[in-house]
């Protein structure tokens, strides 16, 4: 597939995977906010990772603008906004894409394509999911770094022939799934962590390490998991992971035997953190809705029982009201 790919959101994610795209060859636009998008043309783009890759987007190898009109040449369009901007950005995506362009939301959260497709029918729009952590630079650093901290292949709902091969490039490969919903699902009870990293303050990898934190995260996944069997819900695990039945149980092995038994899912960048930790620190609004949201409006449909997922949605609202940045709280304030 020859095609133009418009990136709809120029954050860590939209633009570690348009980096990686555009660096691959392949047609790529940024749509992008102005100031991202100046930065993008003037400095270019730095695309690095955690198997020590280090690679420069010329600035005349990049295409960017805030102007949406340039969805109308788009034959792909992924969206990577927030979850909060699902909604704005499908309306740009009604407004200005062309009725056969392939959408494809690589978002965190598990019903944002169906958000999409409510707003931009008839257009297909397939729901994906990207595995790994991105580090984006610190404010004012020129050019632009996204680091890959994590590993994982990017997964694409099946459908659309050579979409999965237009998108698997060197950094980013990419493959297509039958079951990209239940996929959502069992990438959501990762996803949990994303706010005890941004709560703690703590990088990911040593979170992980420490098994009071990964005690509160085992409490919330038996939640979710909860939650999920009594609607009907089967999440697997993408590439091969552990059975996410058996994640709460791992989770509260001893440390050392842990780290035994789970070299790979350390095996992250000791700067990691999450996107949640990067939204505190930057003072804006978090996914907490569509990551512990979307687990406690599932238990209230189900009847079951949240209360740790429901403490955490507090303390992550707290944070936000503060607008002080990670607070830096330690495990017994889930208790």
């Amino acid at each position: 597939m020859d095609a133009h790919i418009v990136v709809a959101g120029a954050g860590g994610i939209g633009c570690y995977v348009g980096g990686c795209l555009a660096l691959a060859g392949r047609k790529v636009t940024f749509l992008a906010r102005p100031r991202i998008g100046q930065a993008l043309r003037e400095n270019g783009l730095r695309i690095s990772d955690l198997d020590g890759h280090d690679r420069l987007l010329a600035p005349d190898a990049v295409d960017a603008s805030a102007d949406p009109a340039v969805l109308a040449g788009a034959d792909v369009v992924l969206v990577t906004v927030k979850s909060g901007a699902t909604e704005e950005m499908g309306k740009l995506v009604a407004a200005h894409a062309r009725p056969d362009a392939i959408v494809v939301s690589l978002q965190n959260g598990v019903d944002n394509a169906d958000r999409i497709r409510s707003l931009t029918a008839p257009r297909p729009v397939l729901a994906g999911m990207v595995p790994f952590n991105v580090v984006q630079s610190s404010e004012g650093e020129r050019p632009l770094r996204m680091h890959r901290a994590s590993e994982g292949t990017v997964l694409v709902g099946a459908g659309v022939p050579g979409l999965a091969e237009l998108l698997s490039v060197e950094g980013c490969v990419s493959a297509a799934h039958a079951d990209i919903e239940d996929v959502l699902w069992g990438k959501l009870l990762f996803n949990l962590n994303n706010a005890l990293v941004a709560l703690s303050d703590l990088p990911l990898a040593a979170e992980l390490a420490d098994r009071r934190w990964r005690l509160v995260l085992a409490r919330q996944m038996d939640e979710a998991l909860t939650a999920m069997k009594a609607s009907g819900i089967r999440p697997v695990a993408a590439a091969g992971g552990a059975p996410p039945a058996l994640l709460p149980s791992i989770l509260r092995l001893p440390d050392w035997l842990f780290a035994l038994l789970v070299r790979r899912m350390l095996a992250i960048d000791g700067k990691a953190r999450s996107s949640m930790w990067d939204d505190l620190q930057r003072g804006r609004p978090t996914e907490v809705d569509a990551l512990q949201g979307a687990v406690l409006r599932l238990a209230k449909r189900a009847g079951t029982a949240a209360p740790t997922i429901e403490r955490t949605i507090a303390l992550v609202r707290a944070a936000e009201r503060a607008g002080s940045g990670a607070p830096r709280l330690a495990p017994d304030a889930f208790d």
